[in-house]
């Protein structure tokens, strides 16, 4: 008869330390209290009696996995037994344990966990961080398009990728006149590109919307052409 430790032997060899610790998590029940030293000497038990000759490094990622755990804030310290070893699973570890998309989250809140240009700190990040990723994506492409209109005055009747490239085309309004033609012509393509395939996502379907980090990636995108749009302004400021 063999025991069982929190997670299988196989897993703790072969998952990396996010995964693992995922698992893990899955692992503590719900309103569950949970101690380190209780996981683990329980799973060193395990893998005595079972016979693992590599348990002290099955232990030492068992340990790598709690304390990613904890360092994300998913496991912390019990509210009626501060004093004690005794933790319980966060209610932001809850959500990631029974969300199938949990450390994909995860990995989509770490891209997006500095400050974001605040054309898209106060009305994209909410959305963001609802889930909708969808609207998140076009409202941050959309600020995108607003600012450039505003910064390159042209009309409102000039949109997309048209207005992109009349804005910082050789010549344009926020074209680097110190810049390489080459060069130029790049920074338009960039804005040009970005706009056409995540501005109207519901049309063009470029973005795959159930994948959070992706959809970050969108975003910081539009913060990154926000960032060189704020260069060209200093450059064409009086």
């Amino acid at each position: 008869m063999r025991y069982s430790g929190p997670v299988p032997t196989d897993q703790i060899r072969e998952l990396a330390t996010p995964e693992l610790a995922m698992a893990l998590l899955r692992s503590f029940g719900n309103g569950q209290t949970i101690n380190a030293n209780n996981m683990l000497r329980g799973a060193e038990t395990a893998f005595e009696h079972n016979g693992e000759r590599d348990k002290d490094y099955l232990l030492r990622r068992l340990s790598d996995a709690w304390a990613w755990l904890e360092s994300r804030g998913l496991i912390g310290p019990h509210p009626r037994d501060t004093a004690s070893s005794w933790q319980r699973v966060t209610t932001e570890g809850r959500e990631m344990a029974d969300d199938a998309r949990g450390q994909a989250k995860l990995w989509a809140a770490d891209r997006l966990s500095g400050i974001l240009d605040s054309a898209l700190e106060e009305k994209v990040r909410p959305i963001f961080n609802l889930g909708d990723y969808e609207t998140a994506c076009f409202a941050a492409m959309k600020a995108v398009e607003v600012e450039v209109r505003a910064a390159a005055g042209l009309d409102s009747s000039v949109l997309g990728v048209d207005l992109m490239r009349q804005a910082l085309k050789p010549g344009g309004p926020l074209a680097d006149s110190g810049a390489h033609g080459g060069e130029v012509v790049a920074i338009m393509e960039l804005f040009a590109g970005a706009i056409g395939a995540f501005k109207n996502p519901s049309s063009h379907r470029t973005v795959h919307f159930d994948d959070p980090v992706e959809a970050a990636e969108v975003v910081q995108l539009a913060d990154l052409l926000l960032r060189l749009l704020r260069r060209a302004q200093q450059r064409t400021a009086p």
